[in-house]
């Protein structure tokens, strides 16, 4: 059985029955308004409830629409605001470390003029024990820049320690806090010889060990205490630190105390190397 082909409009025909349509609408519109009258407000009566809600739904979609534009526009005036604390923090950053660093060459200056008998040649810390402790570590400066074995290291306000190792770019140093460490010292105000010994337990409380003091040394807490002429390899007049803590040992022969160093060895960046050693002042 044969299907009967369906009824098609073709679009061209129904575009322009529309137009003719509505110019009909208008021309009526126009001509009969007055008797339209009742017609129109009864739509409008239909059609305005609606157009309200219509314009309401508008506004609120605008509204949404504004808001999502505006929180757009933060989220990227926040992002630009990041950006830029985050360059000026790392400026800042940059700033604060060239102020320290200006900060410890300022001190190593003051130190050099404070020994500017003494030759030296400034160096940086590279590397320490895996301790974390600062009671032997390595420089940066070696046999080409005239370092050798036996040289005194000072930093801070005084006595650091002294060279051990020397290659060609790079050296070690055995600070006065290693336990190895013994330094013959010296009371300014008194004369009285001491032995400041190195202790890593010791220093891990703040200080270090003074021994073989004189039982009649006049001595009190406070007192300076620097190389003593008798030092094989220390150069004489170099401050250790500050004694304190001064007892009579049980033999009532001498007396030994503790010492604050002159030199916080908790961090180490920049030291000097005295490039003149006490067996060369010998000759």
């Amino acid at each position: 059985m044969r299907r009967r082909p369906g009824f098609l409009i073709n679009p061209k025909h129904l575009f322009i029955g529309g137009v003719v349509l509505c110019l009909i609408l208008m021309f009526i519109s126009f001509r009969y308004s007055e008797a339209l009258s009742p017609v129109k407000g009864a739509v409008g009566d239909v059609l305005m409830p609606m157009q309200n809600g219509i314009n309401t739904v508008g506004k609120a979609i605008a509204a949404q629409g504004d808001k999502f534009v505006k929180l757009s526009t933060l989220l990227k005036e926040n992002k630009d605001l990041k950006k830029q604390l985050s360059e000026v923090s790392y400026e800042n950053k940059i700033l604060l470390q060239d102020k320290y660093e200006l900060d410890r060459f300022r001190d190593l200056y003051k130190l050099d003029q404070k020994y500017a008998d003494y030759p030296k040649v400034g160096a940086r810390v590279i590397s320490i024990d895996p301790n974390n402790w600062y009671n032997n570590f390595t420089i940066d400066k070696g046999k080409e820049d005239g370092i050798d074995v036996d040289m005194n290291v000072i930093a801070g306000n005084g006595l650091v320690g002294i060279v051990t190792e020397v290659h060609q770019n790079y050296s070690k140093v055995r600070s006065i806090i290693d336990d190895s460490s013994n330094v013959y010292g010296m009371f300014i105000k008194t004369s009285d010889n001491c032995i400041v010994n190195g202790s890593m337990e010791s220093y891990s409380k703040g200080i270090l060990d003074v021994s073989l003091i004189a039982k009649d040394a006049k001595i009190s807490d406070g007192f300076e205490v620097v190389t003593s002429s008798i030092s094989t390899k220390y150069l004489q007049g170099i401050l250790i630190g500050y004694v304190t803590d001064i007892t009579v040992e049980p033999n009532n022969l001498t007396k030994t105390a503790h010492l604050i160093p002159a030199v916080d060895f908790s961090r180490l960046d920049e030291v000097l190397v005295i490039t003149e050693r006490k067996e060369q002042l010998k000759k």
